[in-house]
């Protein structure tokens, strides 16, 4: 069985101004705290890294299932919206928490077949496998 392991390293303040790296090099980022929650903006963060990741994890995903099901389509999009909730809160563990939304959007496919297709690629995605029963997931299936 073939694995690959991902690796970038965190440095300085973490999301408030710190630095990603990759060893190859091809991540090479600063972090900083959204506008929308009082930061400077002008960086990436957390919740958007991961929503990339499992946006391009999930469109591999779904493309499985379909071919599974013998399914052609003609277009795909995924996006995820990955929202960092912050809860009043004493309990430091329950303070912070993500939920999420995802958008598929398919060309040349009924929305009960996206749907469908959606929920077995689901249960397929690393990203969707590591995050169930974590976070709240609503799904919107739209054909294109």
């Amino acid at each position: 069985m073939a694995s690959y392991t991902g690796t970038v390293t965190a440095t300085g303040e973490g999301r408030n101004g710190g630095h990603l790296a990759s060893p190859d090099g091809l991540i090479d980022l600063g972090l900083a705290i959204p506008k929308e929650l009082g930061g400077a903006g002008g960086a990436t963060n957390p919740e958007q890294l991961f929503a990339a990741g499992w946006s391009a994890c999930f469109m591999g995903a779904f493309r499985r299932a379909a071919a599974e099901e013998r399914i052609r389509f003609d277009s795909i999009e995924v996006t995820a919206n990955v929202t960092l909730n912050h809860a009043e809160t004493t309990d430091p563990t329950e303070e912070f928490f993500l939920s999420a939304e995802l958008e598929i959007v398919v060309g040349g496919l009924d929305e009960e077949t996206i749907g469908t297709l959606a929920k077995r690629a689901h249960q397929i995605c690393p990203y969707s496998k590591a995050i169930t029963g974590n976070v709240d997931v609503d799904f919107f299936a739209r054909a294109a």
